[in-house]
């Protein structure tokens, strides 16, 4: 077994979470990491949740969303165990994208121990290691249902079941997603799989919105038509956009970024969302370019 003290266990405290973290219920004062912490990983992310028991076809439908988002930059956040969990983490590292695992238990328990090779790639490719428990705390039957809030608290983007029982993890996560005021996507499965029987439940009765393609989850670029827009557009919005158009911000970096005063911005900003130029979320404001 590799030496853990390979890497060095830190503490963040909760005044430099990422700000969706910060907002959530029980929010935990720090955390302990092992990793480059970087809050930038979180700006554009996603948790992908699912069952332990991942069927031939969940792990397929895993493979394949995951490996789209991360095309689009988006950071990839799961809970490290078996099935859906580590299939999101190994797609993340595949195709050279950023994953960050929540643990149940302290950073040198290895849970479940046939993850050690995946625990030292996901730190090796920029990822992180996360727990709120003490270093050697072992995982028990609560602490696993307590660190979702986390997984789904670190999310930018929300959380995405793939497979979920009806009693299963995955549909406590979404439920406190759902409380955390996180959008939750669901994967329809077949009628009367037994891992598929949470997710069509969500999607039923409206508690997830279904996704059948990746461009259900993020914006799909339209490059030729955003220049075409922009060459239309009064110079304030075509300023904004311009930034947009290279990363989310926030309206105070947006103001620094474009010299623009935050109360002209936001008006602007408001009326640009109600025409569906842009999206504001979780303190950002994003290049609506659907």
């Amino acid at each position: 077994m590799n030496n853990f003290k390979k890497w060095e266990i830190k503490k963040i405290d909760k005044k430099d979470f990422p700000p969706q973290l910060k907002v959530i219920k029980n929010c935990p004062d720090f955390l302990y990491y092992r990793g480059n912490w970087d809050n930038k990983i979180f700006e554009k992310s996603l948790a992908v949740v699912g069952s332990r028991r991942m069927s031939r076809y969940g792990q397929e439908i895993s493979k394949k969303m995951v490996s789209e988002l991360v095309m689009q930059k988006i950071s990839i956040i799961s809970g490290f165990m078996y099935g859906v969990d580590t299939q999101s983490h190994l797609s993340a590292l595949e195709m050279g994208g950023i994953t960050i695992a929540v643990l149940g238990g302290g950073l040198n328990v290895l849970t479940p121990p046939e993850n050690e090779k995946l625990y030292w790639q996901i730190l090796e490719n920029k990822g992180l290691i996360i727990s709120e428990y003490e270093k050697d705390f072992q995982p028990t039957l609560w602490s696993f249902p307590q660190r979702n809030r986390i997984v789904s608290g670190l999310s930018s983007l929300g959380v995405l079941v793939v497979e979920a029982g009806l009693k299963s993890g995955s549909l406590v996560t979404a439920r406190i997603a759902r409380e955390q005021g996180k959008k939750v996507w669901a994967i329809p499965g077949q009628i009367g799989c037994s891992v598929a029987e949470g997710t069509n439940y969500l999607i039923k009765n409206n508690l997830a919105k279904m996704v059948t393609e990746s461009g259900d989850i993020f914006k799909k670029s339209a490059k030729t038509n955003q220049e075409v827009i922009f060459e239309s557009l009064d110079p304030l919005e075509n300023l904004i956009l311009k930034e947009l158009k290279v990363e989310a911000l926030s309206m105070d970096e947006l103001s620094i970024k474009s010299g623009v005063d935050v109360v002209q911005l936001s008006t602007k900003i408001s009326m640009m969302a109600l025409e569906e130029k842009v999206v504001e979320e979780n303190g950002k404001v994003y290049l609506n370019s659907v």
